[in-house]
Order: C-alpha cells, then structure tokens, then sequence
C-alpha cells in the first residue's frame, strides 16, 4: 500500500528546490539592465539555515544564473548550488550520489515544466500551491503557500515536526 504523505515524512533526509517560482515568486522584477530582482522570504530562509544546521543535505537546482542566488543560499549554509540548469536531471542525480542519498530520501519541490523529471524521480514530490498544472498533477502535496511565500518553509517545518527535530532549543 502506499503511503500517504504524511507517512513519508520521517524519512526524508534531504531538501532539493527550485528558485525561481519556489524560493523567490513567480513575478519577477527587472533592473534596468535587464537583470531579474529575484526576491528572497526570510522565513524560509529560517528553515533552510536550521535544516543545514541539523545535518539535512540541501541543494539548490535552478535555471537561473545569478551571483545573487550564490550569495543568498551559500549564506544560510548550503554548499549545493547549481545554476544555469536547463534540464536539472544531472545536477540532481551528482548531488544526491555525492551525498549517498537514495530516491526516497529526498524531497523536491518545484513549480514549472522543467521540474518534472525530479518530480517523478524523488521519493517526496511537492509544489508551491502556484505551481502549473502538469506539475501539480506529479506531486504527492501541494502546499497552500506561494512561490516565495513560505512554500519551503511550510515542507522543511513539517519534516522537522515529523521527526521530533522543531521547536526545540536551537541556539547554536
């Protein structure tokens, strides 16, 4: 029988996102060079940072390509940063063999057409509730939260509840 959702939880050893339409929202602005203002929700940033501190492996796999991307994730810890990814397939699968990590191990959240393939290889599909169609219809939840509106924060603080890891002391 398969398990629902929330049965998958406690076995989840490793975040994989997005950032455009995840970690940032799905509008965003342009400098007037042209380059995208991506924006950042500092809750999720709170998650992520407290999941790298508690041994959670995290990668970012994005098309973007942005120094500004780099500065943000590698500042909340996170050492997996791949960009320019038109098709994410080889990012993810490098990460999660450097890591030991199997299929059923991770959890992925994307929001768009290029996220399919990962979403159909994870063992916890998930998306933002702004997520297409397509995407929607491989994923195991569909969080109520945007694009940049806790989305990641709403999937990482579920896992850590699940295993007895949120809301404790962590003042490192």
């Amino acid at each position: 029988m398969d398990k629902n959702f929330k049965e998958l939880l406690p076995g989840v050893k490793a975040f994989a996102f997005d950032v455009d339409g995840v970690l940032s929202s799905q509008t965003v602005p342009m400098s007037a060079e042209g380059i995208p203002m991506r924006t950042a929700n500092i809750k999720d940033g709170y998650a992520l940072q407290l999941a790298v501190k508690l041994g959670f492996k995290i990668a970012i796999i994005t098309g973007g390509d942005s120094p500004a991307i780099r500065r943000r994730y590698e500042g909340l810890g996170i050492k997996d940063i791949y960009m320019g990814q038109s098709t994410k397939k080889g990012a993810y699968t490098e990460w999660r063999d450097k890591n030991g990590l199997t299929d059923d191990e991770i959890m992925y959240m994307g929001d768009d057409m290029p996220d399919v393939p990962l979403l159909r290889m994870v063992g916890v599909p998930v998306c933002p509730v702004d997520a297409c169609v397509d995407v929607k219809q491989e994923c195991r939840y569909i969080s109520p939260y945007k694009g940049g509106e806790c989305c990641a924060r709403d999937v990482i603080e579920q896992v850590l509840r699940s295993q007895g890891l949120w809301g404790d002391d962590h003042s490192w």
